[in-house]
Formats: structure tokens, sequence, C-alpha cells
């Protein structure tokens, strides 16, 4: 069966997970999309998927991303299975925007001018968490990473599903990073639902800044300019 022929098939007994006739395992529903073509269609079945309760690769402005619908707990737990990732180890989510950053974290008037400035963009900043955000999500100092990706594949994903993706890079802890769409498949197929791939990424993953207290500071160096950040770090 050729990739492009691929559909949904029988459910299994994990809510959000398919697999295809004939096959023995678990397959992931492959989507070949092109970003600055984004088909409606494509976007509505991927959302389908995360409003099931399924767990999605998708493309971003740096690396593949591995997500799903910041109200399925289940789900949730199946990437930190999927990463093999220790539960203090929080994971970032992906916001619409201001208005919604605001409701999932507390944002200050300096970090508002900031975000405000640098976003959408290959940044993952980290806030302080509201209340509303899942303590699965929050670390340790009760801190959320907000993304905003320049890229239209995750903004359409959650303007559609109305909700933030709770999103990591689409890898194992700890192994390299994921890049060509292949190894995506072959690495991560089974135990994924749905792959939307647009071709290979680059390899470095967005930067990391913390703006908790009003202060700057660079936690990862990976895609973006960095210069604003060390004139105010």
């Amino acid at each position: 069966m050729s990739p492009t022929a691929r559909r949904w098939w029988t459910p299994s007994s994990t809510p959000g997970w398919r697999c295809w006739k004939g096959e023995s395992r678990l397959v992931a529903e492959l989507l070949h999309i092109d970003p600055e073509r984004l088909k409606g269609r494509h976007v509505s079945r991927a959302v389908e998927g995360l409003r099931r309760g399924g767990v999605l690769i998708y493309p971003t402005d740096t690396i593949y991303g591995l997500g799903c619908d910041i109200t399925a707990k289940g789900a949730i737990d199946r990437i930190r299975l999927i990463k093999g990732r220790e539960v203090k180890k929080p994971m970032s989510i992906i916001c619409s925007g201001l208005t919604d950053i605001s409701r999932y974290a507390r944002v200050s008037n300096f970090a508002h001018r900031v975000l405000k400035r640098c976003l959408p963009g290959p940044y993952t900043f980290v806030l302080p968490a509201a209340k509303v955000t899942p303590r699965i999500l929050q670390s340790k100092q009760k801190t959320v990473g907000i993304r905003v990706p320049d890229h239209p594949v995750p903004m359409a994903l959650v303007n559609e599903l109305g909700n933030p993706i709770v999103t990591t890079s689409a890898n194992r802890s700890g192994w390299d990073v994921l890049t060509d769409p292949l190894e995506l498949e072959s690495e991560l197929g089974h135990q994924v639902d749905m792959i939307m791939e647009c071709g290979q990424l680059p390899v470095l993953p967005s930067s990391v800044i913390s703006l908790v207290g009003d202060e700057v500071e660079i936690l990862r160096e990976g895609e973006g300019d960095l210069s604003l950040f060390r004139e105010q770090s």
C-alpha cells in the first residue's frame, strides 16, 4: 500500500490509535503536504485525530514536532512513553497568539513587549504558568514553555482545534533529531497516529528563552536571532 493511499482504519483499544487493514502493527497515516498550499481538508483530518486523543507529528519553523491536544491527558502520557521522558521534564505548548498565551501563562508588561516583538518565531519562551495550565506540563518552578511558530501548519492546527497543542521534538529523548520524513516514519510511525510531512527540515530546535522575573536568560541556543536577548541578559 503506497503512503499516499493510506487512510484511517480500525480503532484499537487505545483511543486515538488506528491501524491499517492487512497490517500486523499500528502504522501512522502519512500526509504529504505543501505548507505554502495547505489544504483545509488535511488540517481538518489532523484536528479530527487530535480531538479523538491522537498523537501527531507535524512540521514547524524549526524541527518536526510531536504533539497532541492540551486537554488529552492520555495522549500526553503516550508522548512521554514515546519520548522515554521522565515526568519531571515538562513539555511546551503551541498557542495561537498573545491572547492565548495570556490564558496559560502569567505575562508581565515586560514579557508582553518581548513576546510581541519576537513572535511568531523560532523561540520557546519560559513564563510563570497560569492555574489553568495542566500540572503535568509545568516545571518544578511552576513555569511553562510557550511557542508561536512562524509556520502555517501548527498555526492552522491550533486555530481549528481551538486549544493549544502540547509539543516536543519528534525523537526519543537523548537521540538525534529526526529531520527526514522517512526516518520519522521508520522510527516513530508505529507509535503515532499521523505524520504530516513536507520534506527535510533544519536540524536546530527552537531557542529557549526564560522571561521569569522580568529577566532574560538564554536556556538553549537554537534557531533564531539571539542578539537581542544577549543585550538584555
